[in-house]
């Protein structure tokens, strides 16, 4: 059943906190998902399920009639985020183009019921408390300033050298189910080149203190430092 408005679809997911999660895909008559970033997004689906999203593979939000993407985060023992989040895939040929303040990248962003799953790999796991953000002003600039020092350095036809140490908050990684998969963009000098399909991804870090504080601006790394964590 459809959620009829963020109140109801927040209910919902209220409703599932402390449940384990083999209770809940026994509930829904499903395998339990394992653990481990393979099978990370099989967890994503069972949670879509439960709460009733209908957006599937389609280019729309989770819940396209209320514009709210899904994001469910692994957190480890120490109430951590295990990984960096999947925003969206990257138009790698319209990044001499592309502008934070119309991207899909900010519009997937732009309201995310965040569902934190506790529990080591091998041993139970739960469901914790939901959060439904939005980026504040701060937020959003943070992220517009990295979107745009990325799109940058990718419309010169840098691509190549665009590596995840890029941008405080947001980065730019491979996603592609193998290494094998490719795409055609361009490079320096016009040329064209084959590379693997990119996409924007939120690190940990940032995760981490907008699940601790909604409104969290993250202290930034100092200048020259290793951005190449999660």
């Amino acid at each position: 059943m459809l959620a009829r408005n963020e109140a109801d679809l927040l209910a919902r997911a209220r409703a599932l906190e402390g449940e384990p999660i083999d209770r809940l895909a026994a509930r829904l008559g499903v395998a339990s998902p394992g653990a481990g970033a393979r099978t990370k997004g099989k967890l994503g689906a069972l949670l879509e399920r439960a709460l009733g999203a209908t957006g599937g593979a389609r280019r729309t939000w989770d819940f396209p009639e209320l514009r709210i993407e899904l994001k469910t985060v692994p957190l480890d023992s120490r109430g951590a985020p295990r990984e960096s989040t999947f925003v969206c895939t990257v138009s790698l040929d319209d990044a001499d183009r592309a502008e934070w303040a119309t991207s899909w990248a900010r519009a997937k962003l732009g309201r995310v019921l965040w569902i934190p799953v506790c529990g080591a790999p091998g041993g139970a796991r739960t469901i914790g408390h939901p959060l439904l953000w939005s980026p504040t002003p701060a937020q959003d600039q943070g992220l517009g300033l990295d979107f745009e020092e990325i799109m940058g350095q990718v419309g010169i036809g840098d691509v190549e050298g665009t590596t995840a140490r890029a941008g405080q908050w947001l980065q730019l990684r491979p996603k592609a189910a193998h290494g094998r998969v490719r795409t055609v963009t361009h490079g320096r000098e016009g040329t064209l080149v084959e590379t693997v399909p990119r996409g924007f991804y939120l690190r940990a870090r940032f995760t981490a203190a907008i699940l601790r504080d909604p409104a969290a601006v993250p202290v930034l790394a100092p200048a020259g430092a290793s951005l190449g964590g999660p």
